[in-house]
């Protein structure tokens, strides 16, 4: 376990070399989180899903986002308005493909999550979408019978 609690978070992943990384993640899964690709729209395993639980960096396991964050952007990626917690993600400008943006990093290993926008009026309490690829992802959902937790809002 580490030091914050969370058993399924790798900080060790922080100093694995790329060749390392290639050894770890599939093909798909390094383009995205080490090459900062991006998955095709509605391809993704949890751009549709909506079940109560939580998503975890696919490289290190570091808990990032709440599905009580998620919502339908109708974009074809998962969508989120809020990360669990500030420090679980890194923000970079981002000013490839013409456009400027601002990519989203897991802060505990550093793999590519999408990107962040802001302003498109989605009515979320932040005005913010997460727009995040799939293959950097991976959903656990609560137990069964699992009280809510008051502390995701």
């Amino acid at each position: 376990m580490t030091e914050n609690g969370n058993p399924f978070e790798n900080r060790a992943a922080l100093g694995r070399t790329e060749a390392q990384w290639r050894e770890i993640l599939s093909p798909e899964q390094f383009a995205v989180l080490r090459e900062a690709g991006t998955e095709r729209p509605f391809s993704g395993e949890y751009w549709d899903e909506y079940s109560p639980g939580t998503y975890y960096c696919r490289a290190c396991g570091a808990e990032l986002f709440s599905a009580d964050t998620k919502f339908d952007a109708r974009c074809g990626w998962p969508s989120f308005f809020a990360p669990l917690a500030e420090d679980r993600v890194v923000y970079i400008r981002d000013a490839t493909l013409g456009m400027e943006r601002v990519e989203v990093r897991c802060a505990a290993c550093r793999s590519h999550l999408g990107h962040v926008f802001e302003g498109e009026g989605f009515g979320t309490p932040t005005d913010l979408r997460y727009c995040m690829n799939s293959v950097s992802l991976e959903f656990r959902p609560d137990a069964p019978g699992a009280p809510e937790d008051s502390d995701r809002d």
